[in-house]
């Protein structure tokens, strides 16, 4: 069975692979099962967004290798990644998952603490006298 389409997603520090592939509708993230791997309702919904503007979902393999980052992160990598390999898929997708807000990166990213004080905007505490 041959890909048809990969694409790379990230989110924070997570790092999601995906290939699509011609089959029966399974959805595999790193060996397990989709709703195996995010054991929460809502990050598994936010992660499979962008399939259900794809006519023929069920038609397609999803096969997802994802590193680093906690499991929010994960799923906003593979949401992006899962849209952009759908896009290169079918140029016809391009216009309704960028008007659904699929195809932008969330540039959000944790800021780094300062020297000086316990963290990014945290000050050790202040006394007067």
């Amino acid at each position: 069975m041959k890909h048809l389409s990969r694409a790379t997603g990230r989110r924070k520090e997570a790092v999601a692979r995906v290939v699509i592939k011609e089959g029966s509708g399974q959805r595999l993230v790193n060996g397990m099962k989709l709703r195996e791997y995010f054991d929460r309702d809502a990050v598994v919904i936010h992660a499979e967004e962008p399939l259900k503007l794809y006519p023929s979902g069920d038609q397609i393999d999803v096969t997802i290798d994802v590193r680093g980052g906690g499991k929010n992160g994960q799923a906003g990598a593979v949401r992006l990644g899962i849209a952009r390999a759908l896009a290169s898929l079918d140029q016809a997708l391009v216009k309704s998952l960028r008007d659904a807000g699929f195809l932008s990166r969330d540039p959000r990213m944790k800021e780094r603490k300062k020297y000086g004080q316990p963290g990014a905007r945290k000050r050790f505490q202040f006394s007067k006298r």
